[in-house]
């Protein structure tokens, strides 16, 4: 590690926060109804959507409307993207004339970009026309995130008032597009144009350093890019995603890209702590988000950095550490700050290919999928898993003291605790499962790059990027095959409605609570103690959960690399 590489994480950070404050503030207002400088340009374009769909933008909902009308809205997005996959070959603006994506690959692909995970297992460049990538991909880009941001803005009026009522999906939805996501995905496309990212149809004709002739696709790639990680979408035009020099060219494309995926999932903390009357509330979240992040980023750095004993004893100089599967353009820190933040967030972009990283570098990604995407999580996804952590945390500090716990001045009831509980449970049970479950098939196991604690890793990786929505992978895992491409569809679906269903619930019972004024003996959940109680639930749950298979995975892995410089 280098002071050099830590400034430069640093600065990265550093620019993120600056636009935190303005960004998080901005959101609190659009989503409490105020006024916005956007609002004279947009508003007749968001009154006409709301006439066109017959939806009274007054009406509020509970939590059961609420709910439903998300599913509704994301079995219509399912249905409609499978149909752009396996019709492609009749759909316009498919030069290369590609057939329709088969049915397995099309559910895989379809729930992949519903549920804000953006898994591929297919190349990019060769698979999917630029149809399908703009209006089917590229449009749940927009909406799978748009959704999340309206389900985390339901959560937060549950702590906001006492309604009983959580807003209006359609109202939510449309607004994070119109008002966010849409210019924000204009500003950084334009800038990654800047800073060389292709933007055009066309085709190059290069000569390779062999003399042959290649023929090379450049596509609408800052467009896609820009959505791709404002969103936390993480899908890549190309296959190689943003390790592609067309995807992220340089070292300052890079930042861009780091900024641009942590941007708008930092500033929520902010708009929460906003919306509910203590903006120092937010500050408190956002703190425990960082913590742990650059917790994850310094020992990523510090494992990849040391390198691989097995290599240096062949005698190859360890002062660069393990460079495989990186690109030297990025550098160890910023390739460890990638790393981090994406598997921190639900996006799933990568710079580096996964499967290489160190035993102990590849055990950072896992976890931080692992502990719930909360770090600071994808957009939306992450402040309402935050918040279900949250009503643990002041559990278990009720616990210690001997009264009712609350937070933010609603009582956390036995109700509550279930339905947390239950939405925590869903993430070891999907992924555990199906990982037991592929660990034992013949049929799975052949999708195996890597035998031993690596193999074992490949499958919990999967699964975890899956059920977490994620969509990174451990790429020597070959998971274009019927039995992956249904389960981790499901694993997909799960993580992200099953989830939310009980948070929901949950939310729909706070929000009918009145609002209790802090009292001498409120516990105080702005304070430095909140935070490290907070940080220490999250780990302690994540630890429970998923140690022993880390043992077994990761972690004997790095012993094993050890032992095997020793005797």
């Amino acid at each position: 590690m280098s002071l050099n590489g830590w400034l430069q994480i640093a600065v990265t950070l550093a620019l993120v926060l600056a636009v935190t404050l303005p960004l998080g503030r901005y959101m609190a207002v659009l989503f409490t109804g105020g006024r916005t400088v956007l609002h004279p340009l947009l508003g007749p374009v968001e009154r006409g959507f709301y006439r066109v769909a017959g939806v009274n933008p007054q009406a509020e909902q509970g939590w059961a409307s609420y709910a439903l009308a998300m599913l509704t809205f994301s079995g219509a997005g399912l249905a409609a993207l499978y149909a752009i996959l396996r019709l492609q070959g009749v759909l316009p603006f498919n030069p290369a004339g590609l057939p329709g994506v088969a049915p397995d690959l099309a559910f895989n692909t379809a729930a992949s970009f519903l549920t804000n995970t953006n898994w591929q297992a297919y190349f990019g460049e060769v698979t999917l026309s630029p149809f399908s990538q703009m209006a089917g991909l590229a449009v749940q880009n927009f909406l799978s995130a748009a959704t999340g941001i309206a389900l985390a803005m339901a959560v937060t009026r549950a702590f906001a008032r006492s309604a009983g009522s959580l807003g209006n999906f359609w109202v939510d939805l449309t607004r994070a597009t119109l008002y966010l996501l849409l210019p924000l995905s204009i500003v950084v496309a334009l800038a990654y144009v800047a800073l060389g990212v292709p933007q055009s149809f066309a085709t190059l004709d290069v000569t390779t350093l062999e003399g042959t002739q290649q023929v090379v696709p450049l596509g609408p790639l800052a467009s896609q890019e820009a959505i791709k990680q404002l969103g936390t979408n993480g899908g890549g035009y190309f296959n190689a995603n943003a390790a592609h020099p067309f995807e992220n060219p340089s070292a300052l494309s890079n930042i861009h890209a780091i900024w641009a995926m942590l941007v708008i999932s930092a500033a929520l903390p902010i708009t929460f702590g906003r919306m509910v009357g203590s903006e120092r509330q937010g500050w408190a979240l956002l703190s425990v988000m960082a913590v742990l992040l650059i917790g994850g980023v310094a020992l990523v750095y510090w494992a990849e950095t040391a390198g691989n004993p097995l290599i240096t004893a062949l005698g190859v100089d360890p002062s660069m550490g393990n460079m495989e599967g990186k690109e030297v353009r990025f550098g160890q820190a910023m390739t460890a700050l990638f790393v981090a933040v994406t598997t921190g967030l639900s996006c799933g972009a990568v710079n580096a290919m996964h499967d290489s990283l160190t035993p102990l570098g590849g055990l950072v990604p896992l976890l931080l999928m692992q502990l719930g995407e909360v770090l600071p999580g994808g957009v939306g996804s992450g402040l309402y898993g935050m918040l279900v952590f949250s009503v643990l945390a002041v559990f278990v500090a009720g616990l210690m003291v001997g009264r009712t716990p609350e937070f933010l001045g609603k009582k956390i009831e036995a109700r509550e605790i279930r339905l947390a509980v239950l939405a925590v449970l869903i993430l070891p049970l999907v992924i555990l499962g199906f990982t037991a479950v592929s660990a034992m098939l013949p049929a799975a196991l052949a999708s195996l790059n890597n035998a031993g604690p690596h193999g074992l890793s490949e499958l919990l990786y999967a699964y975890s990027s899956a059920a977490g929505n994620n969509g990174s992978a451990f790429a020597g895992l070959n998971a274009n095959t019927p039995w992956f491409n249904t389960t981790l569809g499901i694993a997909m679906m799960l993580g992200r409605f099953a989830y939310v269903l009980p948070v929901l619930a949950m939310a729909g019972s706070l929000a009918a609570k009145p609002r209790a004024a802090a009292s001498a003996g409120t516990f105080p959940t702005t304070s430095l103690l909140f935070v490290g109680l907070l940080v220490g639930v999250i780990l302690i749950l994540g630890g429970l959960q998923f140690f022993p298979a880390l043992a077994l995975g990761p972690i004997v892995e790095h012993v094993l690399m050890h032992a095997a410089t020793t005797f």
